[in-house]
């Protein structure tokens, strides 16, 4: 009885999350799931009895919508590219800071590398967009002080994708910085002393003892930030728009575009599949960070 009273007092401390992860994420989830198998447009939210039942019509259409193997294959590059970026520059700073080499309180890098992830994406995109203009941004002013050509960053092919990349691991790698020192200072010092006994160098000492303590926190780290980069929205969305030509264009911004015209059905589906495939990465990387 004790324990079911027990149980019962848990069951109220997490009901206004249920409560909120049952209205606003499994709802929506399972409606967006319904929607994949009809032919739902927005011209039919008036009359219901209008929509037709399409079984797997919507997803056989993907595999064929140009447009969506384009925005998938950009999100494979952005992930590919932009996660060991990320973690690799949150990894540095880390150790950096970690091993005192910055003469200014590590406090004032761990705010000023931290405060990008926490801004608003909107605020840094916008930002970003100024900074790379062709002819008034702050970059291509700077590479003329050094006499090279500054490009059109976010109107040529071959630069857009590549900037946003910059700019979202510029605005990124902060998060992981933190982790990392968080773990970093909880290495035993004497684990580094008998190394130095053992007459290991700074790489060796790094790549032996440094590496395989943070490998826990490099596979949090590369779960978390992997989620999140294969939905990423806001910087395609604000930069560039999709384009030129569709070389920006994410998963998730063509979904969001296929809502915004109304085929609700299509765009569940496509959501449908995004995020099966955000799952299976998820698990695939779990697998493989707990064998290793």
């Amino acid at each position: 009885m004790a324990l079911l009273r027990r149980g019962g007092l848990g069951w109220v401390f997490v009901l206004p999350f249920v409560v909120m992860f049952v209205v606003f994420y499994l709802g929506p989830l399972l409606a967006g799931l319904g929607m994949s198998f009809t032919d739902m447009r927005s011209t039919d939210v008036a009359d219901p009895l209008a929509v037709d039942l399409v079984g797997v019509e919507n997803y056989l259409r993907l595999a064929g919508d140009e447009a969506m193997r384009k925005a998938a294959l950009n999100t494979a590059i952005f992930v590919v590219t932009g996660l060991p970026l990320t973690i690799g520059l949150g990894l540095a700073a880390a150790v950096a800071l970690n091993s005192g080499i910055a003469r200014l309180p590590a406090a004032f890098f761990r705010l000023g590398y931290y405060l990008p992830h926490i801004t608003s994406i909107i605020g840094v995109a916008v930002a970003w967009k100024f900074l790379l203009e062709p002819e008034a941004g702050l970059v291509n002013r700077l590479l003329e002080l050094v006499g090279l050509p500054g490009p059109a960053w976010l109107q040529e092919q071959a630069t857009a994708l590549p900037a946003i990349i910059v700019m979202t691991a510029w605005r990124s790698f902060g998060f992981d910085m933190v982790v990392f020192l968080a773990a970093l200072q909880g290495i035993p010092r004497e684990l580094y002393e008998a190394g130095e006994v053992d007459g290991a160098g700074r790489w060796a000492r790094f790549r032996s003892i440094t590496l395989p303590q943070l490998r826990p926190v490099i596979l949090f780290c590369t779960v978390y930030s992997s989620v999140g980069f294969v939905q990423f929205l806001e910087e395609p969305l604000i930069m560039t728009g999709g384009g030129p030509l569709n070389s920006t264009l994410s998963a998730s911004l063509a979904i969001f575009k296929q809502f915004g015209v109304g085929n609700y059905g299509y765009a569940g589906a496509a959501a449908s599949v995004l995020f099966m495939v955000i799952i299976a990465l998820a698990v695939l990387q779990l697998r493989i960070g707990r064998a290793r």
